[in-house]
């Protein structure tokens, strides 16, 4: 789409480092440099200001990366679009099958009234739980890595969905200030909330979090 639309050498586009690489792969290989702007820590989408602050005269284009089932503020992200005249592309995840997201939601609602000690994500904007996403605050004991090798040990198969955001991988270093990708990344942890699973397997998930939760701070 970018080759498409003419985006190549000399431009520059926006894209998420709290991700995989592939969507920066794409950019370089149409021939621009990918720039890194800041998430929303609500949606861990791309900030429509820290889009804004980012953009310069050799701006051509904005990828926009909708994550763990949560959409991105698409109507600001396309504001800026107009105002600066750039492209904006949307890129979804692989969709979760529709006679599903009722089940997921069901059980992400048990999650969120249950789960103590950990930050549960927001359900607006017709959120379809790809992925349940909480955060295990990281200033308590023990954190986010602890945490989830605790909840493992607990029969929970639990995972770290970014691993290391796209601008600390050796090929796309920058020196960039991005705080809330940089603390999504450290605080971050998926647990399952698949159609498949019982509420046996829900209250094992919970008593498995929820045993660890006397050793973390409070959520705020």
């Amino acid at each position: 789409m970018l080759r498409a639309a003419g985006v190549g050498v000399g431009d520059e586009v926006v894209v998420p480092a709290f991700g995989n690489a592939e969507v920066a792969e794409a950019v370089v290989l149409a021939g621009a440099l990918p720039v890194f702007a800041d998430i929303d820590p609500v949606t861990y989408c791309l900030d429509a200001a820290a889009v804004e602050a980012v953009v310069t005269a050799r701006t051509a284009a904005v990828v926009v990366v909708h994550r763990f089932g949560r959409f991105a503020d698409i109507a600001r992200l396309h504001g800026v679009g107009q105002r600066h005249g750039l492209l904006v592309l949307e890129q979804g995840e692989s969709e979760v099958p529709y006679d599903e997201i009722a089940q997921r939601r069901q059980r992400a609602a048990y999650l969120d009234s249950k789960l103590k000690g950990v930050m549960t994500p927001d359900g607006g904007d017709g959120h379809t739980y790809q992925q349940y996403v909480v955060r295990v605050p990281g200033n308590g004991r023990p954190d986010r890595d602890a945490f989830a090798r605790a909840v493992r040990a607990r029969g929970v198969d639990c995972k770290v969905p970014v691993k290391t955001p796209v601008h600390r991988l050796p090929e796309f270093r920058r020196c960039v200030s991005l705080p809330e990708t940089e603390r999504a990344a450290d605080e971050t942890l998926a647990l399952p909330v698949d159609a498949a699973l019982t509420k046996r397997d829900m209250q094992r998930i919970v008593s498995a979090c929820n045993a660890l939760g006397g050793l973390l701070q409070p959520a705020v």
